[in-house]
């Protein structure tokens, strides 16, 4: 899609960024290895999460010290309604990361490490700060596109489980250039917003990595082989989630960059019906707010 230059805000204006007031039980998931009984992607996807809390909040902080700079009406709303998607992800990832501690994981270590790493960040000038967002957002927004776009990378996780990683990865892609927009109004520097996204890499495998190791140990298979080639194998080879993510993530890097230049609504629609179908069926509870 070509992305408009006369507004603030890129976002579509069939895209509808506003929290949905979810609630998922995921309590009796976390005690298995809820995705499909299998070790590495039940690791991987709780490591992401490790992240999230802290790391939302960062991004709901950095958007902030711009917000009285904003003078677009519908980015100003954009940025309302970022906030509280934020807000809402990381409460439910706070509980999820709180269940985890029933498998022995300690979780209060691996959080600690994190906010070290977070605390960091906060020193950072706020134009690096919003950089370091947008960045975050990207490797988020792609990976929220590969679950909406390819289901069997889910397939074997309860439903519940499911429901929680589609709902996130819809959202993800609702708010996916708002603070990009914010960033681009606010500061505009394209050498930053590059230099910064290496280290936004660095760091986003890092703790992901170190978190999948972290779990592994507790469960006696941090030296296992097989794990790790079946943990390669799902990221690199078949599926290849990272693999396949590989092309999105670097498009990064390209001068005049925009996060819908990936037009992918038709997707978002289609999988906002499914999660609605979810929800009759009762796997979570929710309500949305205008």
């Amino acid at each position: 899609m070509t992305v408009s230059t006369t507004s603030a805000s890129s976002t579509p204006a069939d895209i509808d960024v506003a929290p949905r007031h979810v609630s998922f039980d995921v309590s009796g998931e976390l005690r298995q290895l809820w995705h499909g009984n299998n070790l590495f992607r039940t690791a991987f996807f709780n490591a992401l999460s490790l992240q999230f809390p802290d790391g939302e909040q960062q991004f709901i902080d950095s958007v902030r010290l711009y917000r009285d700079r904003i003078d677009d009406p519908k980015l100003q709303r954009e940025v309302r309604g970022f906030i509280g998607q934020e807000a809402l992800h990381g409460r439910e990832h706070r509980a999820y990361n709180e269940g985890l501690k029933v498998r022995g994981y300690d979780i209060d270590r691996l959080d600690t490490r994190f906010r070290r790493h977070m605390a960091w960040v906060k020193k950072l000038s706020p134009s690096r700060q919003l950089a370091g967002t947008c960045g975050a957002e990207h490797y988020t927004a792609v990976l929220a596109n590969a679950i909406l776009a390819h289901p069997q990378w889910m397939a074997g996780a309860s439903p519940t489980m499911r429901a929680l990683w589609r709902w996130h990865a819809i959202e993800e892609t609702e708010h996916k250039a708002v603070a990009f927009d914010v960033y681009r109004h606010c500061v505009g520097n394209e050498r930053l917003r590059k230099v910064v996204f290496l280290f936004v890499t660095y760091n986003f495998f890092k703790y992901t990595f170190l978190n999948t190791c972290s779990m592994l140990r507790s469960e006696g298979k941090l030296w296992s082989l097989r794990t790790w080639l079946d943990g390669l194998n799902f990221l690199w080879g078949r599926p290849g989630v990272l693999r396949r993510c590989l092309p999105d993530f670097l498009a990064y890097f390209r001068t005049g960059f925009h996060p819908w230049q990936q037009d992918n609504r038709a997707l978002l629609r289609e999988n906002l019906q499914e999660l609605e179908a979810s929800y009759a069926a009762g796997t979570a509870e929710t309500s949305r707010t205008a």
